[in-house]
């Protein structure tokens, strides 16, 4: 048996369920690795917060609507425009 952090436990089995898998197999599958090769492989990607990617949906709605912006037809307006000729 087993003793683990009962909040993170409900954590993992939520996460296990969501990919359609049960926390058992997860488990047992780290366990035959742990063994097998006699080391502990931990990688973590990142990924974005559920807040964070509505923050960027927002960004992105802004600057897609957005009215500041300004479109050139050719690289000579675009310098005018930059007060760069």
């Amino acid at each position: 048996m087993l003793k683990t952090n009962k909040k993170l436990r409900d954590e993992a089995k939520l996460v296990a369920s969501e990919l359609g898998i049960p926390l058992t197999t997860v488990l047992n599958a780290m366990l035959k690795q742990f063994v097998r090769e006699k080391k502990v492989s931990l990688s973590i990607e990142p990924a974005p917060t559920k807040e964070k990617l509505a923050l960027w949906e927002k960004i992105s709605d802004e600057l897609d609507h957005s009215t500041r912006s300004k479109s050139f037809s050719d690289v000579d307006d675009l310098l005018k425009h930059l007060k760069l000729v």
